[in-house]
């Protein structure tokens, strides 16, 4: 599914124009969900963090059990060569899938593995786009019941069903509670609040992955001297919080303009993520 406008492709050891087709109807990653990708950005000629979302998806592939066949570094070559000469924002996705099975069929073999990168045009979001969030009745698996330490593809239709029960309720997105009835994150990205001038965020217990830029938020925010907690939050503490932002690679910082019917601000601390966040990756040219 094509979300952008132009997409360039890297597979069998070279870039093809376009969304070309990379798995076949019997690999294990289409008819098993044996599949793992990470997302980075390209933008204003930065890509931050790059390394670290390449070096995810490698790790991503060994937590589902697909053996992983491109190092961090050479993924880094593959990515500024389809990168070259680009000059609008690029969604950039590297993919692993398991291609054969076991004598049983379940467990993927690791002799041979899918890989390939997608580079997506699609624009950052501006600013002051915001969105709004709501509960649901969906919560964040555990890892001995799902592989919550990857970034697997088998995860996402879960999701799934909190977007589209959000959406029904007339929301942009849900806040997700793990098994334990805390808060874990939005459907889509990792949840900040604000109370107080201070920074809270849940803290990671295996049922979400901790994102990236998450933890860069974390570190410059501490740097510029805000105080940020990673702690066990509740629902109803995003609900008396001042301000309520979103971490994710997309989109870096989305602010929260209303969880049900409380409504916030874009305030002070949500905009000063993001310009932290800005004027990091600008040092890293």
């Amino acid at each position: 599914m094509a979300v952008g406008s132009r997409i360039r492709t890297y597979f069998q050891g070279q870039w093809h124009e376009g969304d070309v087709p990379v798995m076949r109807a019997a690999d294990h990653g289409s008819w098993l969900g044996t599949t793992v990708f990470d997302g980075a950005r390209f933008f204003d000629g930065m890509t931050p963090d790059l390394d670290r979302h390449l070096a995810r998806v490698n790790a991503s592939a060994e937590a589902l059990m697909i053996k992983p066949t491109v190092s961090t570094e050479a993924m880094l070559e593959i990515v500024r060569e389809g990168l070259e000469g680009a000059t609008d924002p690029v969604y950039i996705r590297p993919m692993y899938w398991a291609i054969n099975g076991g004598a049983a069929g379940v467990l993927a073999s690791q002799d041979e593995t899918g890989f390939c990168v997608c580079l997506e045009e699609i624009g950052m979001a501006p600013a002051e786009a915001s969105t709004t969030l709501t509960t649901t009745r969906f919560r964040r698996p555990t890892l001995d019941c799902a592989v919550t330490n990857a970034k697997a593809g088998c995860l996402y239709p879960n999701n799934a069903r909190m977007l589209a029960e959000a959406n029904a309720r007339g929301f942009d997105n849900a806040l997700v509670c793990d098994s334990q009835g805390n808060v874990a994150e939005s459907a889509t990205a990792n949840a900040f609040m604000v109370k107080d001038g201070e920074v809270f965020t849940p803290i990671a217990n295996g049922t979400f992955l901790s994102g990236i830029t998450r933890a860069r938020h974390i570190a410059n925010l501490r740097a510029d001297g805000v105080r940020v907690h990673e702690t066990v939050l509740t629902l109803d503490d995003f609900r008396d919080a001042d301000e309520v932002f979103l971490s994710g690679n997309m989109s870096k910082v989305t602010p929260v303009r209303a969880f049900d019917d409380r409504q916030y601000q874009i305030g002070p601390i949500t905009r000063r993520a993001r310009a932290l966040y800005w004027d990091w990756a600008a040092s890293t040219k």
